[in-house]
């Protein structure tokens, strides 16, 4: 792994897993967005991974129109690095998933290094009344649904995105994702430094055990050796353990409410800036320092916040 005497923290704002029933701190509408996202980088978040939503359903929506109510507030109100999905939305074509990227040309954007059984169905097992009709539907389908990231879509994406100067936050599911990865890095298509996401505990990948952040960068070093960079997030109640331990692997962290909801044991998150702000004490109490965006960008190699689209 490439040496960083920085932490680069990442917030994932809202994301398209949990529902507006599971939480009523989740952002939906483009204001909302727009002020967790600017709170999240005023608590020490360098980076932003965002998704967009209906604002009156709250369903996950890739059009670029809704990303454009957002993106130039943020842009313009702090100097974090926006990092749009293309992830998208559950079960949406891969041109759906990839316009918002597409049109808004940022310097990062998310790319899933493979396909897998993604199932979320129990996410919302204790939800007592669902606010929208699609929301449990959309989570119980999810037991019969494969999240499709062949190669072609992959490399889809790495080219029309790269030929905008796009670098990519690389989530690896499982350890095959990684040597997917390396494929791709050896037939020229992606350029280091390689910021690989590993991302523990969805029912379909690989588990939320500490021994398999480990193994996942231990296989990193070997294929990569110091041309990546390594982060983790992890779902649910396993996020700040794990991400802790990336750190004093010496990687950097993800948190936000896409991937957890809580910010402890039993106690739901009020904001995206809250579970920055934790994640930023203990990765400073550890005695790391936790990376500006400008550090960040160097060390990501990114084209500069002046070169996107909005």
């Amino acid at each position: 792994m490439r040496k960083a005497n920085k932490v680069i923290i990442t917030c994932a704002v809202t994301g398209s897993i949990h529902t507006p029933s599971m939480s009523p701190h989740l952002p939906i509408t483009a204001d909302e967005i727009a002020r967790e996202a600017i709170a999240a980088a005023e608590a020490g978040a360098a980076m932003l991974h965002l998704h967009a939503r209906d604002p009156e359903t709250g369903r996950p929506d890739q059009s670029p129109h809704l990303f454009q109510a957002f993106l130039p507030r943020i842009k313009q109100s702090c100097d974090a690095i926006v990092n749009i999905t293309t992830g998208g939305g559950l079960g949406m074509s891969m041109d759906e998933r990839l316009a918002a990227a597409k049109s808004a040309k940022p310097e990062v954007a998310s790319m899933n290094m493979g396909s897998i059984n993604f199932n979320i169905s129990g996410a919302g097992a204790k939800v007592g009344t669902w606010l929208h009709d699609w929301e449990k539907p959309y989570l119980e389908m999810t037991r019969d649904f494969i999240l499709s990231n062949t190669f072609a879509q992959i490399e889809r994406g790495m080219r029309e995105l790269g030929e905008q100067g796009t670098r990519f936050e690389f989530e690896c599911y499982d350890m095959a994702h990684l040597y997917n990865l390396a494929h791709f890095a050896d037939r020229g298509l992606v350029e280091p430094p390689f910021f690989v996401q590993g991302v523990f505990g969805i029912l379909g990948g690989i588990g939320p055990e500490p021994e398999n952040v480990m193994a996942m960068k231990a296989a990193a070093d070997r294929l990569f050796g110091g041309d990546y960079l390594f982060s983790a997030l992890a779902a649910g109640r396993h996020q700040l353990p794990l991400v802790t331990l990336s750190a004093l692997l010496g990687g950097s962290v993800r948190v936000g409410l896409e991937d957890s909801l809580f910010a402890g044991p039993g106690k739901m998150a009020t904001s995206n800036a809250e579970q920055v702000a934790k994640i930023r004490r203990i990765v400073e109490d550890i005695g790391l320092t936790v990376a500006t965006p400008e550090e960040a960008r160097a060390m990501l190699k990114t084209k500069g916040a002046d070169a996107v689209g909005f």
